[in-house]
């Protein structure tokens, strides 16, 4: 077998769905400043992904309230996540290990699936949804090829995804983390480009 890539294998090998995106110092303003990207989908028509590191000043308890939805529990101390610029309105839950379906769901991984009904909040709010889970609004969305000109001025830093890092470390440590998995401190990091 040859080391030569093929239109197919590059095509295959350039998706970055299950992958983060990590904001270059060079992103300064807005939403993608200091954050970090779960990529859900990716492919010739664009990606998407959602913001798994900025919190708005929004708990999970105000969104049940506001959806008239009850809770068992107390949810007024989680966050939800800014997802990006895009349907602000919208609600978006990441979760994973879940093998109970939804009525609008997108399986990212075999564990971890993105879901936009409504089902999934009240199955959360009476302790019957997925207990990992991140709740968002909005999501980060790329048209066709815009994704692959952000990388190539590089806008960001690709790494393969790890759950724990979405379901399990705190929001604010999130970027650290999965920049150490590249051994990087993203504090480290310059906003201006050099060339030699």
């Amino acid at each position: 077998m040859s080391g030569r890539l093929t239109a197919s294998t590059a095509r295959s090998s350039d998706c970055l769905r299950d992958h983060f995106l990590l904001a270059m110092p060079c992103l300064e303003e807005g939403i993608f400043a200091h954050s970090i990207t779960y990529i859900c989908e990716h492919g010739e028509s664009g990606a998407m992904g959602i913001v798994i590191n900025q919190p708005l000043d929004l708990s999970v308890e105000e969104i049940f309230e506001h959806l008239q939805i009850e809770s068992e529990s107390d949810f007024s101390d989680i966050p939800v996540m800014a997802g990006g610029p895009v349907q602000i309105d919208h609600g978006f839950v990441l979760h994973r290990n879940c093998p109970r379906t939804w009525e609008a769901s997108l399986k990212v991984t075999p564990e971890i699936t993105l879901t936009t009904s409504r089902d999934i909040l009240r199955a959360i709010a009476d302790g019957t949804g997925p207990e990992e889970n991140l709740i968002a609004l909005g999501y980060a969305g790329w048209a066709a090829g815009q994704l692959e000109q952000e990388l190539a001025d590089n806008s960001w830093l690709t790494l393969p995804a790890k759950s724990d890092i979405i379901f399990t470390t705190p929001a604010a440590q999130r970027l650290g983390a999965a920049a150490a998995q590249l051994g990087i401190d993203m504090n480290l990091i310059s906003g201006t480009a050099g060339h030699a």
